[in-house]
């Protein structure tokens, strides 16, 4: 049966964005972090519902917004796949930790940025040592 209450529902779609954010910090796999970010998706579609089934004058605004939700989440899936993938047959790995270890140790790789940071004070990219 389902509850009568709002309150219910915000709490659950809370936990699962807390959960959410949670993963996408904390895995060490991009599988991980892909699955996270489902369950943020899926926190904002149940408060959609939720608030569509309580609060709303037309009931199909919230349902609308969801499935728009559902769209968004089934492409994040197969783009986030297909990117796993390109990356485990680039590096034959998916651990974000040794992707940014392998990309630090290949020549050319580094941005104009990590250049500038490795500057000694005073010295600008283009001064010559005389």
């Amino acid at each position: 049966m389902l509850s009568q209450d709002l309150k219910t529902y915000l709490v659950v779609a809370a936990l699962l964005l807390v959960i959410g954010v949670y993963g996408v910090v904390q895995r060490r796999s991009f599988i991980g972090m892909l699955i996270s970010a489902e369950l943020i998706l899926a926190g904002a579609g149940l408060n959609f519902m939720a608030f569509n089934r309580f609060m709303a004058p037309d009931p199909a605004t919230g349902q609308i917004f969801t499935l728009i939700i559902m769209g968004i989440a089934a492409a994040e899936t197969a783009i986030g796949v297909s990117f796993i993938l390109a990356v485990y047959r680039q590096f034959k790995t998916i651990d974000p930790i040794q992707l940014n270890e392998i990309q630090e140790s290949i020549p050319g790789l580094h941005s104009e940025a990590d250049d500038d940071a490795v500057l000694p004070r005073g010295k600008e990219p283009g001064d010559q040592e005389r």
